[in-house]
């Protein structure tokens, strides 16, 4: 892992996590403007960390940021009264749009539960120790958002 925060190590970081810190951010936050805020804050905060252990830990440690980022901006924003726009569909695949609205019935903790299950790959282990709690109840998280978007789905799917 690089140890030193040089100007290719930012390049590479930048280009490779980019896409990641901002679909986390806009699955908090619900706007592509403020998602990319924060996405230069978390990378201005990374000129001041020393070093990484490996690749995951850096990972990690970006996510973490961007969640704890997007919850001090959505902080702000309730102080302020100011509501964001859904504009998160900019940052998805297609398949993954057709699931944004399914998504975005479901509780805040249970959507970014799934997101960072199925769409970054964490264990639950993982995904407790990023946005807290215990892995039981992450993994309760997970089998009733599944539940809740099953249940989504089939009504979508029939007609009226």
């Amino acid at each position: 892992m690089d140890n030193l925060v040089g100007g290719e190590f930012i390049s590479r970081v930048v280009n490779q996590y980019s896409d990641t810190i901002v679909r986390i951010a806009v699955q908090y936050t619900r706007n592509r403007a403020d998602a990319e805020d924060i996405m230069q804050e978390v990378f201005l905060s990374l000129l001041k960390q020393p070093s990484f252990n490996d690749e995951r830990h850096l990972k990690a440690w970006l996510i973490r940021v961007a969640i704890n980022k997007s919850k001090n901006h959505l902080k702000v924003a309730a102080r302020t009264k100011t509501v964001p726009l859904a504009d998160a569909e900019h940052y998805l695949t297609k398949s993954q749009h057709s699931m944004l609205e399914e998504l975005n019935e479901l509780p805040e903790q249970d959507r970014n539960a799934v997101y960072l299950f199925y769409y970054e790959g964490y264990t639950a282990k993982e995904i407790a120790s990023l946005i807290g709690g215990s892995q039981k109840a992450i993994l309760m998280r997970l089998s009733r958002a599944r539940e809740k978007l099953r249940h989504l789905l089939d009504v979508s799917a029939k007609p009226y």
